[in-house]
């Protein structure tokens, strides 16, 4: 019988063993044909293994250390179902395509450390894991090759560092801080609130792990890398690369004590964040950009949780938080395989695919019966009765103008052959995500103790998730009606004011080499880059 430990090392080692076959040019060939399993058994390990005792290796004093409980169970599963998913959908959507090589490579690096995140309990392998997902995912950004595909993934590309450098300083004052060598997060994080160095540390942390999370005004990688990456890319881009911000945010912020000052800061800017991606989203046209800024404004209703949660001291924001991100995770995934399926459907067909599209849509507003209501739900607890839950409420209100407003343009991005029909390699995984989105919430809903269905089922608790949806489709109407009067905003929107910081950070060199000085002082963080650099060098090498 497999014990629940080498569950974990072949949950990362698997796509890793794909990884390294690509070095063989038969099998890299041959690869996207494979990417669909290369996830499965993280999903065994996150059904089987939860809540097992730690695997630990104590080499070289780095401590690395391996656990799943159960809010990264829960992330770990519904990530690997999507990676899976998407993965079956790959082998159809870019069939023919040159370099796919290359595309399994980098596909490959990224989900290596998107699962990562989630069973990793060091500092030093969290950090690798999340580097792993944060720079691999460049490789996905960029593989039209397009002039857009290029500049999107240079911002990404920046953004990524920056987010990294953010996050190695912030782990070298966790580490001062931890007692004696350990670098176990768990043992960092207690010792934080009392740290000599504790709010230049949240600082540092709420700032890299905020930047992958689309938080504004760091947000703008989204809403440029969506639109230039290919479907499949785009639905794990949004879907589970940006939980590894999520994760980051529970496992490096201590919920059991209680920090208001932080705790307010971190809500402003997520309720900023979810009102702000609205309004800039309603002016897009391409329905993967209006997804992106509705992602951008999820992961605000995600920041304003924890923010609520780290003010109070409240522990059970964790697995509220866990929960909205893990349906957002299988609702978001699902919406953009759809885009993919419209792209390929007639108008006379298209029915069958915006009726699913719309219950999801619908859904990540909180429409009754959904998966999105039943994690409003689960957060209400933590936002309180006053003025942040109803703040919450409003922007509930325009996640369905914008989802209205994302299937407007959906529809009107159909395949202009009246009877065209899609394949079935991108039918299927879309119908299996739009399932999983569905069911996946209501059953862990029960099982992780957040709620009772019969709780949820109220009549009053029904009324207070439909009329929000209601007051939004009557502006998502004005919308249709007046929306050409609107000013037509770029992608990415303020980055087209922040290019010429992004080149000045670039040039910097005096600076950073300044910083590379100071993490020279952890050798855990030489290692790790050291580590990174020949991972995705690697990488690129085969690739070519």
């Amino acid at each position: 019988m497999i014990s629940t430990g080498m569950l974990l090392l072949i949950a990362l080692a698997t796509p890793f063993a794909l990884l390294l076959a690509c070095g063989s040019r038969t099998l890299r060939d041959r690869m996207p044909a494979l990417l669909v399993f290369a996830p499965l058994p993280a999903l065994a390990t996150a059904l089987l293994a939860v809540n097992s005792p730690p695997l630990v290796f104590d080499e070289a004093r780095l401590h690395i250390t391996f656990v799943l409980d159960g809010p990264g169970a829960i992330l770990l599963g519904v990530a690997a179902l999507l990676w899976s998913v998407a993965g079956l959908y790959v082998a159809t959507y870019l069939r023919g395509q040159p370099n796919l090589g290359r595309f399994s490579i980098y596909w490959l690096l990224t989900l290596t450390g998107s699962l990562g995140v989630f069973v990793t309990a060091d500092l030093f392998t969290f950090y690798l894991a999340f580097a792993m997902v944060s720079l691999a995912a460049y490789g996905l950004v960029v593989f039209d090759g397009t002039p857009k595909a290029r500049r999107a993934g240079i911002i990404y590309l920046v953004l990524a560092l920056l987010g990294e450098i953010f996050l190695l300083m912030g782990f070298v004052l966790l580490a001062a801080a931890a007692p004696g060598d350990s670098l176990v997060i768990r043992d960092a994080v207690a010792a934080l609130p009392a740290s000599p160095w504790r709010d230049p540390t949240l600082a540092l942390l709420i700032a890299g792990f905020g930047l992958k999370m689309g938080l504004v005004p760091l947000h703008v990688w989204l809403p440029i890398a969506h639109p230039a990456a290919p479907m499949p890319a785009s639905a794990v881009l949004s879907g589970a690369i940006i939980k590894a911000g999520v994760i980051g945010l529970i496992r490096f912020l201590p919920f059991d004590v209680p920090l208001l000052e932080w705790g307010v800061a971190l809500t402003a800017i997520g309720l900023f964040t979810a009102f702000y991606s609205v309004l800039i989203g309603i002016t897009q046209l391409n329905p993967k950009t209006v997804l992106a800024y509705s992602s951008v404004s999820q992961m605000g209703v995600v920041a304003t949780v924890i923010g609520m949660g780290l003010a109070a001291g409240q522990t059970s924001a964790v697995m509220a938080t866990v929960f909205y991100a893990a349906h957002h995770l299988l609702a978001k995934g699902a919406l953009f395989l759809a885009v993919g399926v419209v792209a390929a459907t007639g108008p006379r067909r298209l029915w069958w695919v915006l009726a699913p599209a719309a219950i999801l849509a619908l859904g990540v507003g909180g429409l009754p019966l959904t998966g999105g209501a039943l994690a409003k739900l689960a957060v209400k607890p933590v936002l309180g009765d006053g003025l942040v839950e109803l703040l919450a409420t409003l922007s509930a209100i325009g996640t369905t103008l914008l989802m209205l407003h994302f299937l407007h343009r959906l529809a009107a991005n159909a395949a202009p052959a009246l009877s065209a029909s899609v394949p079935v390699g991108l039918v299927l995984p879309w119908m299996l995500m739009f399932v999983a989105a569905i069911v996946v919430p209501w059953t862990l809903y029960s099982m992780t103790g957040i709620g009772r269905y019969d709780e949820a089922l109220q009549p009053k608790i029904l009324w207070a998730a439909l009329w929000p949806i209601l007051i939004g489709a009557g502006l998502a109407l004005a919308l249709w009606r007046w929306g050409r009067y609107l000013p037509q905003i770029p992608e990415g929107d303020i980055v087209v004011v922040g290019q010429p910081a992004l080149r000045v950070v670039v040039r910097c060199e005096d600076a950073l080499a300044r910083v590379e000085g100071v993490l020279r002082q952890w050798p855990a963080a030489s290692l790790s880059l050291l580590v990174l650099m020949l991972i995705l060098g690697g990488a690129m090498f085969s690739g070519h």
